[in-house]
């Protein structure tokens, strides 16, 4: 398996893998498929600060994952939100280890202290890679979302992943590095 950055070029491939997320799950709180043009957009709005990373195999891409801003105020640069995609066909099989490894490692190096992870509840599979990873349940939102016919609860799980010092190292966007 390749772990590489995303470029708008793979657009139609990460969202055919996305496409059953928002059409068949709560775990994408989306309710409409974005368009590929919607897609390349936001691979390259998310570059331009944070990593995208794919995961190929001989198959072709398997799976994604990202980071973005926690929130838009300067005060939280040290802080961001994970998402993870896996094939439906490959999940449980090494792709997200292999993504959030290298994801996090890329965040290391550009001083980010808080990854967080939002995450329909409940979503057991979720919720264990996660603390595998080290992310502890930190906020539980009730009723939060409206989707297939229900109100979905959703959790934040949060880890630290480089200390915090005072004042903090300065955030390096990714195509900085």
């Amino acid at each position: 398996m390749n772990i590489r950055p995303a470029t708008v070029m793979d657009a139609p491939a990460l969202l055919a893998i996305y496409t059953p997320y928002v059409e068949n799950t709560v775990i994408t709180f989306e309710h409409k498929v974005p368009s590929v043009a919607e897609f390349e957009s936001r691979i390259r709005n998310t570059l331009s600060r944070y990593p995208y990373l794919v995961a190929e195999n001989r198959n072709g891409i398997v799976g994604y994952a990202y980071a973005s801003a926690f929130k838009e105020r300067a005060a939280y640069a040290w802080s961001v939100e994970t998402s993870i995609y896996v094939k439906e066909d490959c999940r449980k099989s090494g792709v997200g280890r292999a993504l959030y490894r290298a994801l996090e490692e890329i965040l290391a190096r550009q001083n980010v202290c808080n990854v967080c992870a939002c995450i329909a509840w409940p979503n057991p599979d979720s919720e264990a890679f996660h603390e595998t990873f080290g992310y502890k349940t930190v906020a539980h939102f009730n009723k939060s979302g409206y989707k297939l016919g229900n109100w979905v609860d959703m959790i934040w799980m949060e880890k630290e992943l480089c200390p915090h010092t005072n004042p903090p190292k300065p955030f390096i966007p990714y195509p900085d590095l």
